[in-house]
């Protein structure tokens, strides 16, 4: 079975982007898709970046972690809040960290705001900093407005039929992506 890492990017208290991450595994869970695993960067409790990993001379288990968690993912769906336009600097931090984890892995893009246009505004600089670091970036995305409105605490869709109809594409497409590369590589 494929295995995929829900890149859940908020660190930030009261969070509710991470009720998409919550949604994402429940959803694929029950819809046998993948293995699925949600790696949550409030978890780990990076330092400020000051180097790639390659570069450093004693990591500590938490980025040896969270490095092979990202490499052994044959895709990863990444959730992230926009702050002003922007991603969070955790997730910032964790793309300078990693490199060839990062290369070629196919990256699905699940956005999400408080307000009415779901994180759009934070696809263009997230898109660009993962296209330079040689990442497949999955066309279909997943902007999700008044996140605190669409999704409970429990990752649980106030419309849960439209909510898995917009899933099941935007899943599927990472699906794809990530069967193209393992057929490549055949």
């Amino acid at each position: 079975m494929a295995k995929i890492v829900v890149l859940s990017a908020s660190v930030r208290r009261g969070r509710n982007s991470h009720r998409v991450a919550l949604y994402f595994k429940n959803y694929i869970e029950s819809n046998h898709l993948a293995a699925i695993e949600i790696v949550d960067l409030e978890a780990y409790d990076f330092p400020l970046f000051e180097e790639r990993l390659r570069f450093l001379k004693d990591p500590s288990d938490k980025i040896l972690d969270f490095a092979a968690k990202i490499r052994e993912a044959e895709g990863i769906l990444l959730v992230t809040p926009e702050y002003n336009g922007g991603y969070p600097a955790s997730l910032k931090n964790v793309i300078d960290l990693l490199y060839d984890e990062w290369r070629k892995t196919p990256i699905a893009l699940a956005t999400a705001s408080a307000g009415n246009f779901g994180g759009a505004q934070v696809m263009t600089s997230l898109v660009f900093s993962l296209w330079k670091i040689g990442a497949i970036l999955v066309p279909a995305m997943f902007p999700v407005a008044r996140v605190q409105e669409a999704f409970n605490e429990n990752g649980e869709p106030l419309d849960e039929v439209q909510m898995d109809k917009r899933a099941h594409t935007f899943v599927n497409e990472l699906l794809w992506y990530m069967e193209a590369k393992r057929r490549m590589r055949d």
